[in-house]
């Protein structure tokens, strides 16, 4: 069955969380007993109940009426299974929200009909558009608080339509709902028959997966590689997780940047009947005719089709979350994929602030603002525009130990050279002809090993 990651997300107290709880209640997806026993929980407590009450488990959401943190729930319709995630709508929760969205490929965004566009409906907005999710629907929510008037509910599909397309974002979809209510939730409902969209269920159901995709170049970026010696077994086994494509025993694989080759002689999966071929989203591993060394952090993809470009600079859309401001020529760690490296900023070609969410003058990035940079990584990173490949176009950004920033890939810039990185562009040709002879490849390694330490050992 098909899978689909979808965020809901808006400002606080417009109804996420009841939305999520109504869904799970509706469609049966909940585990059995759960409702009786929350609602048994309030009456003890002599609490009204909410279907809020589904997901905010946590005691301190439950007496502040906030979710702190992503939660993630599994909820399945006719079609496929969803992976719903419930992202914070409080400003101060924009740093789990970086993380719950990066995984979507959809969205929800509520607005409440009452008190309608807020400051975070907009952030939130500009978010969605920053990390490249082009599917949203906007629901506005509590619409019986506005006796579901459908003059109310045009005025602000009119207003937050406006908005969206100064972030580039086109969406046609508003649906008036009330949560609480069940409305416009599964079915159409009598309190509003001048509404002839589409549910949310509906809505949900008519987005499209990454796995409807065809004809997609195979993609995994390499977590790790096991190498089992019980029982004189000497299987290298290179493990990862699909992000587009298919891959089947027999087909050559490239990882990127090493440009390293062989045939793939296996696939292994754990507890599962043997597989001779694996597509997107699956958590496989591999072995290879040839036993070859390479490192965590590598993209392999296969040497028929289309190769991931490699480069160490990219111009990125990048929502700051730091305390401190973004600096220029400052080391930070950053994620892309499997692979992680020191990068730096090299420019800023333009910002957006977070409060007024208007282009600032200066050309600075402080907390809660969003920006069009240039990024420089360390490494020679394997890497791909957001538009082409999501999971490989996506990043996030640590500063001490903290997510600092997320973002997507928006183009992908020539090399910035080095002495370094020029040596290891002529040793390309080597590097691919090493898997012929091991020996030759011990060789070859010891010597980048002595010359270039930081990055080979």
């Amino acid at each position: 069955m098909q899978r689909l990651n979808i965020v809901i997300t808006g400002h606080v107290d417009h109804g996420k969380s009841t939305l999520i709880g109504r869904l799970l209640a509706d469609t049966d997806s909940l585990p059995q007993g759960k409702l009786e026993s929350v609602k048994k929980m309030c009456e003890n407590n002599a609490r009204p109940f909410e279907y809020a009450f589904l997901l905010d488990a946590l005691a301190d959401e439950q007496k502040q009426g906030i979710t702190i943190d992503s939660a993630r729930v599994f909820f399945q319709s006719k079609k496929r299974e969803y992976i719903i995630i419930d992202a914070p709508g409080h400003i101060e929760f924009l740093k789990n929200m970086i993380s719950g969205a990066s995984r979507a490929e959809a969205a929800l965004l509520l607005i409440d009909a009452k008190e309608g566009v807020a400051e975070n409906s907009k952030r939130h907005g500009m978010l969605l558009s920053l990390l490249g999710i082009k599917q949203v629907a906007i629901v506005v929510n509590k619409m019986d608080l506005v006796n579901f008037s459908e003059i109310a509910f045009t005025k602000l599909k009119v207003e937050y339509s406006e908005y969206l397309a100064t972030l580039g974002i086109k969406s046609d979809i508003f649906i008036p709902i009330s949560a609480r209510e069940g409305v416009n939730l599964i079915e159409h409902s009598a309190s509003t028959p001048w509404y002839k969209g589409p549910t949310v269920l509906e809505i949900l159901d008519s987005f499209k997966s990454v796995e409807e995709k065809e004809n997609d170049d195979f993609r995994m970026p390499l977590q790790d590689v096991y190498k089992f010696t019980r029982d004189n077994d000497d299987r290298r086994i290179y493990a990862g997780t699909v992000t587009s494509g298919e891959l089947n025993v027999g087909d050559e694989v490239v990882f990127y940047p090493s440009l390293k080759r062989s045939k793939v002689a296996s696939i292994e999966s754990f507890n599962t009947e043997v597989k001779t071929s694996v597509k997107e989203s699956e958590a496989i591993g591999f072995t290879l005719q040839t036993q070859i060394y390479v490192r965590n952090g590598d993209v392999v993809a296969r040497a028929d089709q289309s190769a991931p470009k490699v480069s160490n600079r990219f111009e990125a859309n990048l929502f700051w979350l730091g305390a401190k401001p973004l600096e220029l020529d400052k080391p930070y760690k950053i994620k892309i994929g499997s692979a992680q490296s020191t990068i730096y900023l090299e420019e800023i070609k333009r910002v957006i602030d977070g409060d007024t969410l208007d282009r600032a003058d200066e050309p600075s990035v402080g907390r809660h603002e969003a920006a069009c940079v240039i990024f420089r990584v360390h490494d020679l990173v394997a890497m791909e525009q957001f538009g082409e490949n999501q999971k490989l176009g996506r990043f996030v950004i640590v500063d001490e130990y903290d997510i600092a920033g997320g973002g997507i890939i928006t183009e992908v810039l020539e090399q910035y050279t080095t002495r370094r990185t020029k040596a290891l562009h002529v040793n390309d040709v080597l590097v691919d002809k090493a898997g012929e002879s091991a020996e030759f490849e011990e060789e070859l390694f010891a010597l980048l090993r002595k010359h270039f330490p930081h990055q080979f050992n």
